[in-house]
């Protein structure tokens, strides 16, 4: 997905949890909680990959959309990957409980929290470092098929 706008992988993102939940209620057909299941994995490797390489996987789609543009940053994502890495192996070794998963999910969203966070004050900060004919310039580049920023 690299090149892909936040929009773009955003908009992946949301079909393919919106499959996932299309499969597991039984709407898949035959063998459709087995594709969704795939589904999944293929949206959480990409979620990995993505927030891995320090982009934001559409994390500041709010933002960006209105005329706050952001660099590519570079965010200390290591907890939140840790975090979901903790989750996984929970139930990989047979370890779920009801308050260990807690515990976990609380991790990964307290981590997950703090990125989105970080992400929209960046682009708040870029936004001011640039003048209204830049802001202008790259809203017209970045959203052309959008309503113009305010």
């Amino acid at each position: 997905m690299r090149g892909l706008t936040s929009g773009a992988a955003t908009a992946i993102a949301l079909s393919a949890a919106a499959a996932v939940a299309w499969a597991q209620h039984g709407h898949g057909g035959a063998g459709g909680h087995t594709e969704g299941h795939q589904v999944a994995q293929a949206c959480a490797s990409e979620f990995e990959k993505v927030v891995g390489d320090g982009r934001g996987f559409g994390l500041a789609f709010a933002a960006d959309q209105n005329g706050y543009p952001g660099p590519m940053h570079v965010l200390e994502l290591r907890d939140l990957l840790d975090a979901e890495a903790r989750l996984r192996r929970l139930f990989a070794d047979r370890a779920a409980d009801e308050a260990a998963v807690r515990a976990a999910v609380a991790d990964v969203e307290r981590a997950r929290s703090e990125v989105r966070l970080v992400h929209l004050l960046t682009h708040l900060k870029t936004r001011d470092l640039l003048t209204e004919a830049q802001r202008r310039t790259y809203h017209e580049a970045r959203w052309a098929t959008l309503a113009p920023a305010r």
